[in-house]
């Protein structure tokens, strides 16, 4: 099963938000996307609303969409809005995959 994955890691914030959106814009037609936010050490509220933004949007077009992020730091900011119970989120990109597979089949 394949699916596009963009990665991203360090800090996410206003001041890489312009490369964070070219990343979601060049895959915006795949039609199973992974966000891979394994390394991903911080995130303001600038780059959370692009990442929401690119789920619900691929939702509206009918795409598949997972968020890797493993229990950290950078998952703290998903705990606290309370994203992490609304989102597609998994623990790994094997999970996400797997979750992207259970999602197609018939």
């Amino acid at each position: 099963m394949q699916a596009t994955v963009v990665v991203a890691e360090g800090e996410l914030d206003a001041f890489v938000a312009p490369d964070l959106t070219a990343a979601l814009f060049e895959v915006a037609d795949a039609p199973r996307l992974l966000a891979d936010l394994t390394k991903v050490t911080f995130m303001d509220s600038t780059a959370l609303g692009l990442l929401v933004r690119m789920v619900r949007e691929a939702g509206e077009r009918g795409a598949e969409t997972r968020v890797v992020l493993p229990r950290g730091a950078g998952r703290r900011i998903f705990e606290i809005t309370m994203l992490d119970q609304v989102l597609p989120v998994s623990s790994s990109r094997a999970e996400a995959l797997a979750d992207l597979a259970d999602d197609i089949s018939p």
